[in-house]
């Protein structure tokens, strides 16, 4: 999902400088525990097979799910975490994330399938009549030039990392999820007449 994912990063910031935004608000923002979703993006990534390979991808998960938890605030952080929870969900009772032939086909990938067929690997394998919540696994083709298969939940983490994006982007970290504007408003003027328990001045 990488090329997806850089794609739905440059389109993000697109719109979210067609909208106002500036990269200068995305740069200074920081959320908490950013090291630990590095580390939960990192880690699913690493080539470990077998039982170790299910507890690595599991670790992973559990590391999104705290970072989402300590940020749900933030906009499109409750959109990451439900798409996390249903890839986590499918990939667990499966035993990895069911992938679609069609949808393999239909993305431009045909040549793949054999590949796939055989891969061992704790989060992908080609779908099987066991398999079950098959609609939630990888059956959303994407074509050329990205040629990708992903799933609903993969779908909803893009649109929350969309969403942050621009919002961050537009607002700046000290105004999210603090409804405040950029700018301290405008104080009211000082009243100009005595104070209450003041005589005015003498006729």
């Amino acid at each position: 999902m990488v090329r997806l994912l850089l794609v739905v990063f440059v389109g993000a910031i697109a719109i979210g400088l067609l909208a106002g935004g500036r990269l200068a608000n995305l740069a200074e923002h920081r959320f908490r525990l950013g090291w630990l979703g590095v580390i939960g993006v990192a880690l699913q990534f690493l080539p470990v097979h077998g039982d170790a390979g299910d507890l690595v991808l599991t670790a992973s998960f559990l590391c999104l799910f705290v970072v989402c938890g300590a940020n749900w605030r933030l906009p499109g952080f409750v959109l990451i975490l439900a798409g996390l929870l249903l890839n986590f969900v499918v990939i667990t009772v499966n035993e990895g994330m069911p992938v679609s032939r069609e949808a393999v086909v239909a993305s431009g990938q045909a040549a793949t399938l054999s590949e796939l067929r055989e891969l061992d690997s704790p989060k992908h394998h080609l779908e099987r009549p066991d398999d079950r919540l098959t609609a939630l696994g990888d059956v959303i083709p994407v074509g050329p030039p990205i040629r990708q298969v992903v799933s609903v939940g993969d779908i909803a983490v893009l649109l929350g990392v969309a969403w942050f994006l621009i919002v961050a982007m537009r607002r700046g970290p000290h105004r999210i999820g603090s409804g405040r504007p950029d700018e301290p408003e405008d104080q009211q003027p000082e009243p100009v007449g005595p104070s209450p328990g003041e005589e005015g001045p003498s006729a």
